[in-house]
């Protein structure tokens, strides 16, 4: 894969209220909706988790790139397919490499404790 991710992505808040925020994620400069059960969530990619230990391996959580795109292949060709996204290898990984770094997951960032 060469060039630059055609996708953007953020979780909308920081700081110790993650739970409370939801993706903002554009394909291109276009504002993409994600289906009503992802848009609230932990997208479930792989990273270490863990505000205590960042390095520490037993806090890694969520899946590979290659696993969490054939986990979640069939939402996102829906969403793919309604805005014109192609639908090949590419997008589903710049997709997955563009969330990844802004994932999170309930207690990584300390806020409930």
């Amino acid at each position: 894969m060469a060039g630059e991710n055609p996708f953007t992505a953020a979780w909308s808040r920081g700081g110790n209220l993650l739970c409370h925020g939801h993706w903002i994620i554009s394909w291109q400069n276009q504002p993409l909706i994600l289906p009503e059960s992802r848009r609230e969530k932990d997208m479930g990619t792989w990273a270490i988790y863990s505000i205590i230990d960042p390095e520490d391996e037993t806090f890694a959580q969520g899946l590979q790139e290659d696993e969490w795109i054939v986990e979640n292949v069939d939402w996102l060709t829906d969403m793919f397919f309604e805005v014109g996204i192609p639908l090949e290898t590419s997008s589903y990984r710049y997709f997955y490499q563009a969330v990844n770094p802004h994932d999170w997951r309930c207690t990584s960032c300390a806020g409930c404790m």
